[in-house]
């Protein structure tokens, strides 16, 4: 065995490495004060010996990591190895803690930051605010289409139930109590009371992470993920979009902006797929999407009449100086005819205030509409229209401030909410459709999955009556292959309904490469039915189209996938301009880079012409929801970025790069697609590859931890590719330190083209091709080529572990090449930081799951029952290593 170094060498490391990572000093002390927190915990919580276990992997990952030491490499998977199957769970779990600690620390860093560029002036001038790209935009196209532009902004990300967040809500919740802490420690005097306070309650909450059991004793139903989404509108979005909209009003109009009315539309909306998604989910049923309906309303609706009330009881103004206009003095008195025993109550309350009544009124109103009482709004419109009234009533008796600030929230409240809160969109595979008509076709009697098909839209339609049409009516058809695909959701409309059916609007999804080739033939011939015709007419020709990034990259690679894209956003917008279409894409990417994932607003930028048209659609799922809209302020500086990328995405000079760009290196782009899909194809397409992927990888176990409601796979083999989805494709891969579908064939494709001045050169001008290396550098540098092969190893089969380890040292060659630098991410500091910042420790816990899945491996042809210890050790690491790379799924 390998010695290990003494205590003083072990400083010594551990010190280097902390420097080398280029950590803030703020940042530093704040993971070196959980970090120590947790080593307490340990030592008092934890069995005897566990701290001082927990301490030989860490610094011996840490020095295989930072010294690139094979010897050091050996001397950890040589501990991981010695442990029991018990240590080794104790010491998963202690490495999971501190990474849910570390995370909280840089999410703690970076709210640190934007806090401090808050309060300098010149905020404004990021280069990617909406108001720096509202000035572009002016600059170019003049005042009055720049404003027409603004006006028109639309950022509609949909949420999604995928089972890539790992962590157990009581875990989240744990960690936002920690946050809370820790910003209340920030606000302290060194060594005081308070801050005494603060670390007492830091510990014991630290303590209750350690104690929580970090893995699910049972699948989530879809319920469950509707209440779990619903706590980012509770405690960030409900309160936190109108803030946005506030602040960019601000950066546009300065001391104007508050005194009149904002410049500012309520660009965003928020969509809904928990509740809704039944591809695949044999859990998701009609009496699910009524449920997840119905809470979602309950909470917008709670929400609103707490907002109205707490601005309500502000607005003492009295009757003389601020006298009621007679629309809202016609509101007070429809309600005392209507309720005169309340309204006697509220007038008590309020005397000569009559602002305030009304508002406390309208209070009121919501709270029956939430109950199904008397005296309940029968739509949304009818409350903005009374708070309309309020707001020029208010403005016209001089009161403006009042008008357009808390008066102006509500409004976008209620703009962007409506009863509501999420749009709620229903998806169904396309072969269900059509097992379904077959069926009601025939005549004869129907099966259950039919009469459920049927009962979907009997849901839309009563969802629709109670809580308007936002609420539900969009339908995506998964694996759109023909325009009779689109034409089957009105057949089956009609008979649950007939007359009656529920108002639709089909969204076709494209998610092959042959059907995003044959995407613009297929809308030809779908909007020329009778059906579409009538709901173009209806919505002043707005129409929505599917765009799927998870199998059309699995089904020939991320290289040839992102090219294929490109080409179908391209030829469908070209289409709907020429038809008179105003088209929103909708993009269905993946929190990782293997499923579309990576920056949006790069991304944004890098759209063809006319695919974007200051409108942005995307899904947003499992860990990034949290990512990105947890926190208020991340949230609303993620959503600033976007939509500030979105309406410079139609800019000339944006739209003039990124087309003279794709025609001048279009045959760098030919090259790339053939080179990558034949390297792709050569490994995937080999014989036994997907047995071979099920060993190497964790795939198999993925499905036994209680991640989501929806089964991993579509069929019950792995045989074949086609029927594993690409969740569990792409989560396996991750899992494995692979990361194979963020990358594989793009080193190849480079290499087909040769010519690295051109390629540097093309990857400083194309967008799509910066977009697309910059992801994979992401991807690469989350890779481990050490644990990666002894993963591989499993596998007995050198050719295809070859092939794969090859094409990774031809992809991270390149692509250093092309982003400069001497390492991966040299040109990305912040994010190399990050990824430096967890390696080590990542690499812990993956050789805790090489050493569970060795055993399981060697015990499954002797074993009828796998080991339980040594599936819960699996499982631990497997939520570990996402909580450690963070974007897995």
């Amino acid at each position: 065995m390998t010695p290990e170094p003494t205590p003083t060498e072990a400083i010594r490391v551990i010190t280097r490495f902390e420097a080398s990572s280029g950590i803030p000093e703020e940042m530093r002390a704040d993971v070196r004060l959980l970090g120590g927190l947790l080593g307490q915990v340990l030592r008092e919580s934890g069995t005897p010996g566990l701290f001082e276990d927990v301490e030989r992997l860490r610094l011996a990952t840490i020095q295989a990591y930072d010294e690139e030491s094979d010897a050091a490499f050996r001397r950890a998977a040589e501990i991981a190895d010695e442990f029991t199957v018990e240590r080794a769970d104790e010491v998963a779990r202690a490495f999971t803690c501190y990474f849910h600690l570390v995370n909280l620390a840089e999410e703690h860093q970076r709210v640190r930051i934007l806090r401090e560029r808050a309060g300098k002036p010149g905020r404004e001038a990021a280069a990617d605010t909406v108001a720096t790209a509202f000035a572009r935009l002016r600059a170019e196209v003049g005042e009055e289409e720049a404003r027409r532009r603004l006006a028109g902004l639309r950022f509609h990300p949909v949420f999604t139930a995928h089972p890539t967040e790992a962590r157990r809500r009581a875990v989240s919740g744990s960690i936002r109590r920690l946050a809370e802490l820790l910003t209340q420690h920030d606000a302290t005097s060194e060594g005081g009371s308070e801050q005494r306070r603060a670390l007492r309650r830091m510990l014991e909450e630290v303590d209750t992470l350690w104690r929580t059991a970090p893995l699910r004793a049972q699948k989530p139903t879809p319920t469950d993920e509707v209440r779990t989404v619903m706590s980012v509108f509770d405690e960030t979005l409900f309160t936190t979009v109108p803030h946005i909209y506030r602040r960019i009003d601000d950066d546009l109009r300065g001391e104007e902006s508050g005194d009149s009315a904002p410049v500012v539309p309520s660009f965003v909306r928020i969509g809904s797929w928990v509740g809704g998604d039944r591809d695949g989910n044999p859990f998701v049923t009609s009496s699910v999407t009524r449920e997840a309906s119905a809470i979602a309303s309950d909470h917008v609706l709670r929400g609103l009449e707490r907002a109205i009330e707490r601005i309500g009881r502000t607005l003492t103004l009295d009757a003389e100086d601020t006298p009621p206009s007679a629309e809202v003095q016609a509101i007070w008195d429809a309600f005392a005819q209507e309720d005169p025993e309340l309204a006697e109550e509220v007038a008590t309350r309020s005397p000569a205030e009559p602002h305030r009544r009304v508002l406390l009124v309208l209070a009121h109103r919501v709270r029956a509409t939430r109950h199904e009482s008397r005296g309940a709004y029968g739509a949304p419109e009818e409350l903005l229209a009374d708070l309309r009234a309020v707001q020029a009533s208010l403005a016209d008796a001089g009161a403006r401030r009042h008008a357009f600030g808390g008066v102006q929230h509500l409004i976008w409240q209620v703009e962007t909410y409506g009863f509501h809160l999420t749009e709620l969109e229903v998806r169904q595979h396309s072969k269900v459709h059509r097992q379904a008509l077959a069926e009601l076709d025939a005549g004869g009697p129907i099966g259950a999955q039919t009469e459920e098909v049927l009962e979907v839209f009997r849901a839309i339609a009563e969802i629709q009556k109670r809580y308007g049409l936002r609420a539900a009516g969009r339908y995506v058809v998964s694996f759109t292959q023909s325009a009779e695909d689109l034409a089957n959701v009105h057949r089956l409309a009609h008979y649950a309904l007939g007359a009656d059916a529920p108002v639709l609007d089909v969204v076709p999804l494209f998610e092959t490469f042959a059907d995003l080739k044959a995407a613009p033939g297929i809308m030809t011939t779908a909007v020329a039915t009778p059906e579409f015709q009538a709901r173009l007419a209806e919505t002043g020709n707005r129409l929505e189209v599917m765009l799927g990034y998870s199998d059309s990259s699995k089904d020939v690679g991320p290289v040839a996938a992102n090219l294929a894209l490109y080409e179908a956003q391209r030829e469908i917008a070209s289409w709907a301009k020429e038809s008179g279409i105003e088209l929103t894409l909708f993009h269905g990417r993946g929190g990782a880079l293997g499923r579309g994932g990576g920056p949006a607003n790069s991304a944004i930028l890098a759209q063809p012409p006319h695919s974007v048209d200051g409108r942005f659609k995307l899904t947003e799922q499992g860990e990034v929801i949290f990512a990105r809209y947890g926190e208020p302020a991340i949230a609303m500086r993620h959503i600033d970025q976007v939509a500030a990328a979105t309406l410079l995405a139609s800019s000339p000079t944006v739209e003039e790069r990124t087309s003279s760009a794709a025609s001048r290196f279009a045959h760098i782009a030919d090259v790339m697609d053939t080179a990558s899909r034949d390297r792709f194809f050569s490994l995937v397409a080999a014989e036994g590859f997907a047995p071979w992927f099920a060993t190497v990888t964790p795939m198999e176990e993925i499905g036994l931890l209680a991640l989501g409601s929806r089964p991993a796979r579509r069929g019950l083999s792995v045989e074949s590719l086609e029927d594993l989805r690409a969740i569990p494709w792409v989560f396996a891969w991750t899992q494995a330190r692979i990361n194979l579908a963020g990358w594989f064939g793009l080193g190849s494709a480079l290499q087909a083209v040769g010519d690295e001045q051109a390629l540097v050169e093309a990857y400083r001008e194309w967008p799509l091709l910066h977009t697309m290396v910059d992801n994979v550098a992401m991807s690469l540098a989350k890779t481990d080529e050490r644990i990666a092969r002894e993963y591989l190893a499993l596998g007995d089969r050198d050719d295809l572990a070859k092939l794969v380890l090859d094409e990774l040292q031809l992809t991270r060659d390149w692509v250093i090449r092309l982003t400069g630098g001497d390492r991966l991410l040299a040109n990305k500091p912040v994010l190399q930081r990050a990824v430096q910042l967890r390696s080590p420790y990542v690499d812990a816990l993956s050789l805790l799951q090489l050493r569970a899945l060795r055993a399981l491996r060697t015990t499954a042809t002797t074993e009828p029952v796998a080991s339980p210890e040594l599936q819960r050790l699996l499982l631990l690491s497997v939520s570990g290593v996402a909580a450690g790379l963070q974007n897995t799924g």
